[in-house]
């Protein structure tokens, strides 16, 4: 029970730092992400340091993570051993892309955003639950 407590207290604690890091680089500011995306007009490239931070955060955690040999809370990785890119993955990928391209939010930033109780953001996080639960009743 112990470690239940444990792997919780830390996945909150994750959650927390990644939406702390989400509100400091503004990434949860749609308008961020759309002047990222706006290469031919006025141009922010802050998303691109963002997630060159990330990355080598990522990869010196992954390498460290994996020399431990297992993880803290459990007694193997927990790594996806499907490989296949398939019409799903790809179809999931584009319909990922023209979301976050239109709204300037994808599910993280979305959902530290609902602390600023702006309309917009719960709008995008309504609609995105109502397509995770039409994509299970469909699926």
């Amino acid at each position: 029970m112990g470690w239940v407590i444990k792997s919780t207290a830390s996945a909150l604690l994750a959650g927390l730092i990644f939406g702390g890091g989400l509100i400091l680089s503004e990434m949860v500011n749609p308008a961020r992400v759309l002047g990222f995306l706006d290469v031919s007009g006025r141009w922010d490239p802050t998303l691109a340091f963002v997630m060159g931070g990330a990355l080598a955060v990522a990869g010196i955690g992954y390498r460290l993570a994996f020399l431990r040999g297992r993880p803290l809370f459990s007694g193997v990785f927990s790594v996806p051993a499907n490989r296949v890119i398939d019409i799903r993955l790809v179809a999931g990928a584009v319909l990922f892309g023209i979301g976050w391209g239109l709204a300037g939010l994808c599910p993280g930033p979305a959902i530290v955003g609902l602390s600023t109780l702006n309309s917009d953001i719960i709008v995008f996080v309504l609609a995105m639950v109502a397509g995770i639960k039409l994509f299970e009743l469909l699926g």
